[in-house]
């Protein structure tokens, strides 16, 4: 005997409540397989799960474009604040700058390695840290590197940081709009639920298996056969 299973995405969800609006929209109440509680429903539900999917595809396309552009940003600052603590090492190394002073940009005296720049947060860290500990050395004396200039690295810094910023808001644009469609779900899954089982109810009667089945997926219902099942029948 074949089985019921209920639809596993989103997109299958909407399909079976567009089947059942359809068969409500074509059918008088006293045809129609399932309640007209249901299908009124139905028609309250189905515009707010459409909505909501329709919010986060948007959301998470505006994301995913915007990333592309934040990546060569994430590349350009990374690039210069990382050539920056090397160009100053290196003068550390020849005298210019006393090893002392790298302790104004969170760096430990005579360090001659360039700290993990790997992740968005690492480079907000360092980039403060070099920029505040760049304008305290020069403010105390201290010949200003250049090669790349601090202030080379600051613009890229800054709108990297901008960047970065915007991409959270996005992130969490796109996270608050699949929680949403996360809550709905449960009630689309219910209300498919109640579709099917008064479906099946109202086609309990029909003898011939076949033909049973045949009306309610007419509605929808999708059904599986059991591995060996449908050779064994045909």
């Amino acid at each position: 005997m074949p089985y019921r299973r209920l639809p596993n995405t989103d997109q299958a969800r909407l399909r079976s409540l567009h089947r059942a609006l359809q068969k409500g929209e074509i059918l008088d109440m006293y045809d129609l397989a399932f309640t007209q509680k249901t299908l009124v429903e139905i028609k309250s539900f189905l515009p707010l799960f459409e909505k909501a999917l329709f919010e986060y595809k948007q959301a998470h396309e505006l994301q995913v474009a915007s990333n592309l552009k934040y990546q060569e940003k994430i590349k350009k600052a990374r690039l210069y604040i990382s050539h920056f603590i090397q160009v100053m090492n290196l003068a550390v190394i020849r005298g210019e700058v006393k090893a002392v002073n790298q302790e104004l940009y969170g760096l430990e005296p005579n360090t001659k390695s360039v700290p993990d720049l790997s992740s968005d947060d690492s480079l907000i860290h360092w980039g403060h840290k070099i920029i505040e500990g760049e304008r305290q050395r020069i403010s105390q004396g201290g010949t200003a590197i250049y090669s790349p200039s601090i202030a080379n690295v600051k613009v890229h810094y800054d709108i990297f940081r901008d960047a970065y910023n915007k991409q959270k808001v996005l992130q969490n644009n796109t996270a608050r709009y699949l929680e949403n469609i996360a809550g709905l779900r449960n009630r689309a899954d219910d209300i498919i639920l109640t579709i099917w089982n008064e479906v099946e109810g109202h086609f309990s009667e029909v003898e011939d298996p076949d033909r049973r089945l045949q009306k309610c997926r007419d509605y929808g219902l999708i059904y599986y056969y059991r591995k060996g099942e449908k050779v064994d029948n045909e």
